[in-house]
Protein backbone atom coordinates (compact mmCIF):
# COMPACT_ATOMS: atom_id res chain seq x y z
CA UNK A 1 0.00 0.00 0.00
CA UNK A 2 1.02 3.69 -0.85
CA UNK A 3 1.57 5.86 2.47
CA UNK A 4 0.55 8.91 1.25
CA UNK A 5 -1.99 9.87 -1.20
CA UNK A 6 -0.86 11.26 -4.55
CA UNK A 7 -1.62 15.10 -3.65
CA UNK A 8 -2.41 17.39 -0.33
CA UNK A 9 -5.99 17.90 -1.59
CA UNK A 10 -6.66 13.43 -1.13
CA UNK A 11 -7.52 12.36 2.28
CA UNK A 12 -6.78 8.39 1.15
CA UNK A 13 -4.44 6.55 -1.07
CA UNK A 14 -5.95 4.75 -4.13
CA UNK A 15 -5.45 1.54 -2.19
CA UNK A 16 -7.12 2.91 0.78
CA UNK A 17 -10.06 4.31 -0.91
CA UNK A 18 -10.09 0.50 -2.88
CA UNK A 19 -9.88 -1.28 0.33
CA UNK A 20 -12.65 1.13 2.01
CA UNK A 21 -14.72 0.82 -0.92
CA UNK A 22 -14.72 -3.55 -1.24
CA UNK A 23 -15.78 -3.43 2.38
CA UNK A 24 -19.52 -5.00 2.89
CA UNK A 25 -21.10 -0.90 4.40
CA UNK A 26 -23.26 1.49 3.90
CA UNK A 27 -22.37 5.06 3.11
CA UNK A 28 -22.06 6.35 6.21
CA UNK A 29 -20.01 3.48 7.95
CA UNK A 30 -17.65 3.83 4.93
CA UNK A 31 -17.45 7.80 5.67
CA UNK A 32 -16.27 6.83 8.90
CA UNK A 33 -14.20 4.42 8.13
CA UNK A 34 -12.50 6.88 5.80
CA UNK A 35 -12.37 9.30 8.68
CA UNK A 36 -10.62 6.67 10.83
CA UNK A 37 -7.72 5.74 8.38
CA UNK A 38 -7.07 9.26 7.29
CA UNK A 39 -7.36 10.15 11.33
CA UNK A 40 -4.79 7.15 11.77
CA UNK A 41 -2.59 8.30 9.32
CA UNK A 42 -2.44 11.87 11.38
CA UNK A 43 -2.40 10.40 14.71
CA UNK A 44 0.56 8.74 13.68
CA UNK A 45 2.35 11.90 12.27
CA UNK A 46 1.55 13.86 15.94
CA UNK A 47 2.74 10.80 17.67
CA UNK A 48 5.58 10.92 15.79
CA UNK A 49 6.34 14.39 16.04
CA UNK A 50 5.94 14.49 19.55
CA UNK A 51 7.40 11.14 20.68
CA UNK A 52 4.32 9.86 21.92
CA UNK A 53 2.00 7.28 22.03
CA UNK A 54 -0.74 7.93 20.16
CA UNK A 55 -2.40 7.34 23.66
CA UNK A 56 -0.67 9.86 24.96
CA UNK A 57 -1.47 12.78 22.64
CA UNK A 58 -4.16 15.44 24.64
CA UNK A 59 -6.41 17.48 22.46
CA UNK A 60 -4.64 20.27 21.76
CA UNK A 61 -1.58 18.60 20.57
CA UNK A 62 -4.61 17.58 18.11
CA UNK A 63 -5.38 20.26 17.14
CA UNK A 64 -2.00 22.12 17.01
CA UNK A 65 -1.63 19.79 14.32
CA UNK A 66 -4.19 20.05 12.28
CA UNK A 67 -4.00 23.67 12.11
CA UNK A 68 -0.63 23.55 10.75
CA UNK A 69 -1.07 20.17 8.10
CA UNK A 70 -0.26 21.74 5.13
CA UNK A 71 -2.88 19.44 3.39
CA UNK A 72 -5.49 21.06 5.28
CA UNK A 73 -3.92 24.85 4.58
CA UNK A 74 -5.10 24.95 0.41
CA UNK A 75 -8.53 26.00 -0.07
CA UNK A 76 -9.98 25.26 3.54
CA UNK A 77 -11.87 27.91 5.18
CA UNK A 78 -11.82 28.64 8.43
CA UNK A 79 -14.47 26.78 10.15
CA UNK A 80 -13.03 23.25 8.58
CA UNK A 81 -9.91 22.85 10.30
CA UNK A 82 -11.93 23.14 14.24
CA UNK A 83 -14.32 20.00 12.30
CA UNK A 84 -11.34 18.45 11.53
CA UNK A 85 -10.11 17.95 14.88
CA UNK A 86 -13.06 17.06 16.31
CA UNK A 87 -13.36 14.40 13.74
CA UNK A 88 -10.14 13.43 14.31
CA UNK A 89 -10.07 13.30 18.14
CA UNK A 90 -13.36 11.44 17.77
CA UNK A 91 -11.44 8.66 15.61
CA UNK A 92 -9.80 7.77 18.90
CA UNK A 93 -12.37 5.69 20.40
CA UNK A 94 -13.00 3.32 17.20
CA UNK A 95 -9.65 3.33 16.36
CA UNK A 96 -8.73 2.15 20.35
CA UNK A 97 -11.36 -0.59 19.62
CA UNK A 98 -9.48 -1.78 16.32
CA UNK A 99 -6.46 -2.15 17.99
CA UNK A 100 -7.97 -3.71 21.03
CA UNK A 101 -9.65 -6.37 18.31
CA UNK A 102 -6.75 -6.83 16.67
CA UNK A 103 -4.76 -6.88 19.84
CA UNK A 104 -1.88 -4.11 18.58
CA UNK A 105 -1.24 -0.68 19.64
CA UNK A 106 -3.14 1.92 17.80
CA UNK A 107 0.07 2.86 15.94
CA UNK A 108 0.63 -0.73 14.47
CA UNK A 109 -3.03 -0.40 13.01
CA UNK A 110 -3.09 -1.68 9.41
CA UNK A 111 -5.97 -0.59 7.18
CA UNK A 112 -7.40 -4.10 6.54
CA UNK A 113 -8.14 -4.01 10.30
CA UNK A 114 -9.62 -0.75 10.59
CA UNK A 115 -11.52 -1.61 7.82
CA UNK A 116 -12.49 -5.37 9.36
CA UNK A 117 -13.54 -3.88 12.89
CA UNK A 118 -16.02 -1.35 11.51
CA UNK A 119 -17.82 -4.56 9.13
CA UNK A 120 -17.81 -6.44 12.32
CA UNK A 121 -19.46 -3.73 14.09
CA UNK A 122 -21.95 -2.88 11.58
CA UNK A 123 -22.54 -6.58 11.45
CA UNK A 124 -23.34 -6.54 15.27
CA UNK A 125 -25.73 -3.70 14.95
CA UNK A 126 -27.83 -5.46 12.25
CA UNK A 127 -28.01 -8.69 14.36
CA UNK A 128 -29.12 -6.39 17.18
CA UNK A 129 -31.30 -4.14 15.18
CA UNK A 130 -29.73 -1.20 16.05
Amino acid sequence: MTDLPASPTEFLTPDECAEVDKALLTSRDRFSVRVAIYALRSLKQVAQQSNQAIADLDPQQIADWVANDPGLQQGMDSNFKPFFTQLTISAIKPLERSAADARVAIEDLTVPQVVAWFEKEAKLRLENGV
